[in-house]
This record gives structure tokens, sequence and C-alpha cells, in this order.
């Protein structure tokens, strides 16, 4: 049976030693850039703090004072497209680093050993997470969307200047690298080498996503490894799901420890670490790991939201203490303007998407996606976009009802779908919505025609529960039924011409994006994940 919420924490126990490397020296002045760097899911935890960060009841100055801020916007504004409405654009970035914020080697054990991380040497400074949150003006749906970290495009240094063409995530160490000769040059060296030489890196970030994406950014956030560790900590034990079970051994660093089953897992810091960052032994590697960090943030706003804990002073105070200490933000950031647009973070009104991507090559030697520049700067502009979208065209008939949209964790289970409809194509229609809400994809095909759609399950508490949910979000009113000819752990979908009117939607890839127009016909890569439908179940 898969774990279920509140069972024992999956792997190393949550409670950990206080002699780690918690104790570093932070500086803390509020117009100089201190940049931790992060590993490549630690842009997730950027998220889940900021996410839940303003609070109206916490006064201004409790919790501005000793923040880290940067005054990279500062340049890449400059040469950003113009700001078009009250609309705000956060960028969430997540370095692939094992350096503190001054430069020293976080400590061997800590990021071998307990972490998996590999060696201190391993990482660079790539940008290996880049997640743009567009939170509209009118208080509708956010947008989040993915950005690859292997997208092969143009980089840009934070005055506009061409890099040439790099994986996105490289044009941070990029800069880095060039300005430090500068830097040395004018006797500046040590902490101050790091934190300045960072500054560039981070400003040639934020212009080369302003560029690729085609829009501007307001704000972005950073963190770094042992900021997702320590928000972890607060937050844990934390349940995911997964619709298979995976393992990801660490190998001198080049695994993530991952070693999880299918269904529901319930995991200690650690292990919602090895959770975002693993990308060996699933389907589409960096890919399937991109929605692993958009579920685990779905998932901690779920936790945080059931329990609570938004409204609770001193429960929120571990995360305020996190955002100080591992967290950077963008000096321009004002905390009471944020709070004005938590109430739809917080309540899950988030749908998550991954850019896409137009295939694999190979450029300088290295593996890259390729992608078009144009297509994901239409993408950006249909759904981002200040004008309304176009009213419909009056209709003579009435829009079929919609159907209940499923609330919590969807239960395990493979989905089988068998069109009786007479309407072409349908099966794998409703199937696509079905996996897309997590479920998993079994057969399609055709059977006998029939009036009425019904729902049978094999054996297994789990197929039970999914054939109900899936029912519910079908529309279809018949109760569910078990049949000794149904495979274990899977739903069998028989559709009837009931079925071709429209009930039961298309998932969260058709939903329409408040801010925009439909993402029905948008290509993005794999399925959608929505905060506002408990914990997604993802590969």
């Amino acid at each position: 049976m898969a774990d279920r919420p509140g069972d024992r924490p999956h792997g190393r126990p949550s409670g950990r030693p206080s002699d780690r490397p918690g104790d570093r020296a932070v500086g803390r002045r509020p117009t100089t850039p201190l940049v931790r760097a992060g590993r490549a899911a630690v842009a997730t935890a950027s998220a889940v703090v900021l996410l839940g960060s303003g609070v109206s009841w916490f006064t201004y100055h409790s919790l501005t004072d000793g923040l880290n801020t940067s005054d990279a916007l500062g340049v890449t504004q400059r040469h950003a497209p113009p700001k078009l409405d009250n609309s705000i654009n956060l960028l969430l970035i997540g370095l692939d680093s094992r350096k503190d914020m001054n430069g020293n080697d976080l400590p061997k054990q800590f990021v071998e050993q307990d972490l998996h991380a590999g060696s201190s040497d391993i990482g660079g400074y790539n940008t290996n997470t880049l997640i743009l949150l567009h939170i509209p003006a009118n208080g509708g749906k956010v947008q989040a969307f993915s950005i690859p970290r292997d997208d092969y495009v143009e980089t840009l240094n934070g005055d506009g200047t061409s890099q040439g063409h790099h994986k996105i995530k490289e044009a941070y160490g990029l800069a880095k690298a060039a300005a430090e000769p500068g830097l040395k040059a004018q006797g500046i060296t040590g902490a101050a080498l790091e934190q300045q030489s960072r500054e560039a890196g981070r400003e040639a970030t934020l212009a080369t996503v302003q560029q690729f994406l085609g829009v501007r950014i307001d704000h972005f956030a950073e963190v770094n490894l042992l900021g997702f560790y320590d928000i972890a900590k607060v937050v844990q034990p934390i349940t995911v799901c997964l619709k298979h079970a995976t393992k990801d051994p660490a190998m001198t660093g080049q695994g993530s420890g991952a070693d999880f089953h299918a269904g529901y897992n319930t995991l200690d810091a650690a292990g919602a670490l090895s959770f975002v960052r693993q990308r060996h032994n699933l389907t589409n590697g960096d890919l399937d790991r991109t929605h692993r960090q958009q579920a685990f943030i779905s998932s901690v706003m779920y936790k945080l939201k059931q329990e609570g804990l938004f409204n609770d002073l001193g429960k929120m105070q571990g995360l305020f203490d996190v955002v100080k200490k591992d967290v950077v933000l963008d000096s321009q950031w004002n905390v009471l303007d944020f709070a004005q647009q938590v109430p739809n973070l917080t309540g899950g009104n988030v749908v998550f998407n991954t850019l896409p991507i137009q295939g694999f090559a190979t450029r300088n030697g290295e593996s890259v996606n390729l992608v078009d520049a144009q297509q994901i700067q239409r993408i950006m502009q249909r759904l981002i976009s200040v004008d309304p979208s176009p009213a419909a065209a009056p209709s003579t008939t009435a829009p079929a009802p919609a159907a209940p949209q499923q609330s919590g964790p969807v239960a395990p289970a493979t989905v089988d779908v068998l069109n009786g409809s007479g309407v072409t194509g349908l099966a794998a229609q409703k199937q696509k919505s079905l996996v897309d809400a997590g479920w998993t994809a079994g057969r399609t095909g055709n059977a006998t025609a029939r009036a009425h759609t019904v729902v049978r399950y094999g054996s297994g508490a789990d197929a039970a529960k999914a054939a109900k949910q899936i029912a519910a979000k079908l529309g279809v009113p018949a109760v569910p039924t078990a049949s000794a000819n149904v495979a274990a752990g899977h739903v069998e979908v028989l559709l009837g011409a009931d079925s071709a009117g429209g009930a039961g939607g298309t998932g969260s890839s058709s939903d329409s994006a408040a801010t925009g127009g439909s993402t029905a016909s948008i290509p993005f890569q794999g399925a959608s994940v929505d905060m506002g439908r408990g914990i997604p179940c993802v590969d």
C-alpha cells in the first residue's frame, strides 16, 4: 500500500543534529547583494517561502530587517520591455553551486553524505532552476512557467551585450567569470569579490530571461542549497505522489539517493531534496525533474494551507527566519504590495507549465534543448497580455455543464478508456484529461455503441477510490462498479453517447488563463501541475 499523509517520513529521520553548517557567518547589508547559490531544485524552496511570506499581519519592518538584497534589477530593467500594468512577473532562481555567500565550500560531509549533492567542486554557477510567476493585477489565476535549464538560447550580459549562444543556465557563470579579472584589478578579493562577481551573474540571468521570454521581470528571488534543506525541515514531513516506483542511487555525486514507491511518499527534508533533484531513471530526464519541482511546491503549499499555517504567526516564524537567512530578494521588493497578491497564491490559484522545446541536439559537444524563441514569446504574450480576451460570440446553445473538479490528491490507478460514444478520438481526449489530472495512462480503444458512460474498476482499494474520483471528474452519474474483467489497479471508462456533449472537461491543460486565453492549443512540455488540486501525482 502507498503511504498516506501522516505516515512515518520516508528516508532519514526528520530530526537533524544542530552541529551542521547553519552557524555560518552571513552579512546583512541592505544595499549590498549577498548571494547564496543553490542546487538545481532550490528555486522550489524560494517559491514556498515567498508564496507565504506576504501575510498582512506581519509588520513590514520585522520582515524586511536583515534581508539579503540585490540591486541587479536596476541594471537589467534599463533594457527591459515596458511595464504595461500592475501585474507582477517574479523570477525564481536556483543556482547549481555548493558555495556559501562568501565563496566558501559548504562542508564536505554535509554536501556529499547528508544531501547526496556531490562534491563541492561540482556544479559551478549554473542556474538549474528558472521559474517565472506571472501574478495578474486583477486577482486571476497565477501562471507559473518553468524554463528547462538546457534550452539553447542567446545569453546576455547585464548591459544587454551578447555572450553568444549557450544553455540558458550558463549565463550566470559566464558573466561571473568575465567580471572577476576586472574586480581583482581593482584590488577586490575574498568575500567582496565573490559577492560582486555574482551580481554580474545575476544581472546576466535576468537580462537573458527577459529577452528569451519577451517580458519584463519586476522582481526576483534566489535561494541556496542549504536554504532548500532549511525550508524542508520547517515544513516536514512532506507528502508527494508518484505515478511509478523509482530509484536513483547516490554514486560519486551522480545520483540523488532517491528511492520511492508508486503512490504517496512521506518525506523528511533529505528525502525532499532527493525528490526534486532526481533526473536519472526518469523517462524524460531533466524535463520530468522540472515537473517534480512544480509538484513539490504544490504539495508544500497544500500542506501549509491544510494545517492553517498561513494564519499562525508562531508557525510562520520559522519560514520567515529562513527567508532572512537563505533567500536573496531584489532591493525593489515591497512586501506590503506583494501581500495583496497572497490570497491567490496561498489559495492554490496557481497553474504550472513547462515551456516547450523543439527537440534535442549537440552543440559545442554538449546535449542541448532546441527552442523556438519566437514561439516562446508568442506563448507569453498570449497568456500574460494586458488586453482582455475578446468577447465570445453569442451562442444559440447553452454550454455543457462543467464537470466537478477533483479536490485533494488522486488515488493511484491506471486508466483504460474505451469509446462507445460514436465520436472519433473521444477516448484519447478523455484519457488525456485524466492523465493531466494525475492518473496513469492505460489503453484506449473502441467499444460497442452505448447510450450511457460507465466506470468499472479492478481489485484494490486505490482502484475503487480512483474510480469514484474519475466518475466525478467526468460527470458520470452512475456509481462505479467492481469488475473481474478489469485488471487489478486499473479503472476502465466505457464512454457512451452522453459523454460527447462536453462533460468531463479536458483537465488543467485546457483551463482558461485568466490573464490571456485558453491554453488548450499551447504545446507545453508535459502536463500542467495545478496547485489548486491538492497533492499532484507526477513521474
